[in-house]
């Protein structure tokens, strides 16, 4: 017997001899109801416990009713069929071009072809003033060059007339000398043009050389012997005050070599007379060192 059965039978009316007891069995049950309640919701929170319960019934019992079978539900009434769909309109037609529209697009398409011929015509332009400006700076550039080239000629001839005019001055003095032969002061095998002497002695171009070519720094094999001639200039304690090649021996470096070789020796040894000579030119050859 369950205890909602029991509670059921508990609560049915009793016989009036025992009601007191009935009653007092019914607040039992009840509260056995409520016990079981709260046990069956504190489940979760903690492991369930054993519990053992005797129910027990002394009223009389009575069967549940009978079930009573609900009444058919009435048919609805058919649905109305749907309206039928009204008939479409046509189409209105499609509105006429306005004349003026049309105008009006026309005239911005030639304004939109007018602006790009004209910005053609600009580039255009431009192209031809920087080909015109490149072509002007070309020509100057030509004409610089050209200006260039004619100052150094000028300079060159300039240097040219120069040399041509210190020969011409030399050649002067070698006449002068020349005339004053009557009056020198040689002896009979000497072949200057002087009064007297006062040239370097024959052995002095050796001793110069002796002094120089230690000083040459030259390590190619030439496959000939050439010769380059430098004059010199030197003060009256023999110290070079300057040097000059006249006469290129055809190597550019051997050339090189030998005013390096002087710039070196800085001081011309003295002649057999303890004097030096102002000018001289000197030859060198590869082979004589």
């Amino acid at each position: 017997m369950t205890p909602s059965t029991f509670a059921r039978d508990a609560l049915k009316p009793r016989q009036p001899k025992g009601m007191g007891r009935g009653l007092w069995l019914a607040i039992l049950v009840h509260v056995g109801l409520l016990i079981a309640i709260a046990f069956g919701v504190s489940w979760r929170s903690r492991e369930p416990e054993g519990v053992s319960a005797e129910l027990w019934s002394a009223v009389p019992q009575q069967a549940a009713p009978r079930a009573v079978e609900p009444a058919p539900a009435p048919t609805p009434p058919p649905e109305p069929p749907p309206p039928k769909p009204a008939a479409a309109e046509p189409a209105p037609p499609p509105p006429r071009p306005d004349p003026q529209i049309a105008i009006e697009k026309e005239k911005l398409e030639r304004e939109k072809q007018r602006k790009l011929e004209e910005e053609r015509e600009r580039e255009a332009l431009k192209k031809k003033q920087l080909a015109e400006k490149q072509k002007q700076e070309a020509e100057a550039l030509k004409k610089k060059q050209l200006a260039e080239q004619q100052r150094r000629e000028a300079e060159e001839k300039k240097r040219e007339a120069a040399e041509a005019a210190r020969l011409a001055e030399l050649r002067k003095r070698n006449l002068e000398r020349m005339m004053g032969q009557a009056g020198a002061t040689g002896d009979e095998r000497s072949t200057g043009t002087a009064m007297q002497s006062s040239g370097p002695s024959a052995s002095y171009a050796g001793r110069i050389k002796a002094r120089v070519l230690p000083n040459i720094v030259f390590a190619d094999d030439l496959p000939s012997n050439p010769t380059a001639e430098v004059e010199v200039r030197a003060g009256a304690d023999g110290t070079i005050l300057s040097r000059r090649l006249i006469k290129s021996s055809g190597s550019k470096e051997w050339d090189e070599a030998v005013l390096r070789a002087i710039d070196r020796t800085e001081v011309l040894p003295r002649d057999v007379d303890g004097r030096v000579p102002s000018s001289l030119v000197i030859t060198f050859r590869p082979r004589d060192r």
